[in-house]
């Protein structure tokens, strides 16, 4: 509701009207593609990186 309503500034109308497909499309079109989670060799990367 406070992306739909704060980011995109929806009328409650618009709002409540939409799938969550079309929230999803929308949350992704604004903040990119998700991410994957970071794995144990991205993990050992960045300690080896940074090891304090």
């Amino acid at each position: 509701m406070a992306f739909g309503f704060g980011r995109l500034r929806l009328a409650a109308r618009d709002f409540w009207a939409l799938t969550p497909r079309e929230l999803a499309a929308a949350m992704r079109a604004l903040a990119g593609p998700a991410r994957l989670p970071l794995d144990r060799a991205g993990l050992a990367g960045l300690m080896a990186r940074f090891p304090d």
